[in-house]
């Protein structure tokens, strides 16, 4: 995969999103992402129907231009090519990552988590474009059982996957914090309270493209 990977990879989980207005938001939401400056962006809804979900990742599509913003889709691989999206994040539960790359194919962008403190068996060998690492910090954004590695538990998981490896950072991100997983060797700081419970996401993502370079 070829696809330069950002620093902030931002996921819009549907605690977000109102159910009242909801098209009008996401199309609104989609349209000042793509012009502040995101690149890549997770979709997200555990809860969801299959019809909430087509239709939110449609609204999605056609706001945030294809070429210019990657889009991924939370678990459902075998939906990517129904929405257009440009990928999706498999997790435990899920497709394997060997399974959702046969659904997905050579091109697409596919992400899994890697592990906390130690890598899951066999997961470096896995056709995956980028691992996650962590809970890096506490979060009550997705449910985990996991205890938080910090960021030295970020330069472990640096060291041992090699210099080449894209590891997502994610859980409690914030802009104090993010300087410090990115030069720990995080690739990307995965962010979602700290973006979407803003009151203003797209200038707050503005703001962290502009602090974090």
């Amino acid at each position: 995969m070829s696809f330069p990977f950002p620093k902030i990879y931002p996921i819009l989980d549907s605690k977000w999103i109102p159910q009242e207005g909801r098209a009008v938001f996401l199309d609104r939401l989609g349209r000042s992402l793509a012009d502040a400056g995101v690149t890549l962006l997770e979709y997200r809804n555990k809860p969801g129907t299959e019809a909430e979900i087509l239709s939110d990742a449609a609204i999605l599509r056609a706001a945030l231009p294809v070429g210019q913003v990657k889009l991924m889709l939370d678990d459902r691989a075998e939906w990517v090519e129904r929405v257009g999206f440009d990928g999706a994040h498999v997790d435990a539960g899920d497709l394997s990552p060997a399974e959702a790359r046969t659904v997905l194919g050579p091109e697409r962008i596919l992400g899994t988590f890697g592990g906390s403190t130690e890598f899951i068996p066999g997961i470096l060998d896995a056709p995956a474009d980028y691992l996650a690492v962590g809970p890096v910090f506490s979060t009550t954004t997705k449910q985990t059982d996991k205890p938080p590695i910090g960021i030295e538990g970020v330069r472990r998981m640096r060291a041992l996957a090699g210099p080449d490896r894209v590891l997502s950072c994610a859980a409690g991100v914030t802009l104090a914090t993010a300087p410090a997983i990115l030069a720990a060797g995080g690739s990307m700081a995965v962010v979602s309270q700290a973006i979407f419970g803003a009151a203003d996401p797209a200038a707050e993502f503005s703001r962290w493209l502009v602090a974090l370079g």
